[in-house]
């Protein structure tokens, strides 16, 4: 049975390979970070977010969506990580929502590799905020739980970062919005070129000129 969690409640994981399942409505940025017993960040390297999606024993998605499936593998996690916090902002400069008061509540959900939930949240109660720790695994006397923590911040991925003990992070968060704005690029293909009407014109014309010319 899914444990439907609530804001700050937390329940035991049964296994700990597993998948986060984001399901927001509308595009947003996923990405986790890393932290030690004390919660804390200890750089760059324990961050994945779509300019750099892997990290040992997690995986996020590479750009902006309305889902997302995130990969978990507690166990090869680095040396040291004791919690994996899973962050959502909304991209910036692209014409989307700019807090998510505007969008439907974001829903996420702990599953096995089956696809069985565990545990789920909804993020609900989220106004001026553009970006939101969604939940948190963590680990605890060798057991790993989950927890549902919705802490929304009006200052974006920025304050969310700085909030973890990220340095630096302004650099950081535009850094992740380039990469987002990329991939939002990426994923609209242009269309093909169009043949000016002249050279159409010209390349009949010439096609005529290498007839044979008649006895």
């Amino acid at each position: 049975m899914t444990a439907e969690l609530v804001r700050g409640q937390n329940h035991t994981l049964p296994q700990t390979r597993l998948e986060i399942r984001v399901s927001a409505g509308t595009p947003v940025v996923a990405g986790a970070t890393l932290g030690d017993e004390r919660g804390t960040v200890r750089g760059i390297e324990w961050i994945a977010h779509p300019g750099s999606p892997q990290l040992p024993g997690l995986e996020v998605s590479q750009q902006a969506a309305a889902d997302h499936r995130l990969a978990v593998d507690l166990e090869a996690l680095p040396t040291g990580a004791h919690r994996v916090t899973v962050l959502l902002a909304l991209p910036v400069g692209v014409g989307g929502p700019v807090r998510f008061g505007a969008v439907p509540a974001p829903f996420v959900a702990v599953t096995g590799l089956d696809g069985t939930e565990i545990a789920s949240f909804t993020l609900t109660d989220l106004d001026a905020e553009s970006a939101v720790s969604a939940l948190e695994l963590y680990r605890r006397q060798d057991v790993w739980k989950v927890r549902a923590v919705g802490q929304g911040y009006a200052g974006g991925l920025a304050a969310m970062l700085a909030d973890q003990g990220v340095t630096e992070p302004a650099a950081l968060a535009g850094t992740i919005q380039e990469a987002v704005t990329r991939g939002l690029a990426r994923s609209v293909a242009p269309p093909p070129p169009r043949t000016p009407e002249g050279d159409r014109v010209r390349h009949a014309t010439g096609s005529a000129d290498h007839r044979p010319t008649a006895p």
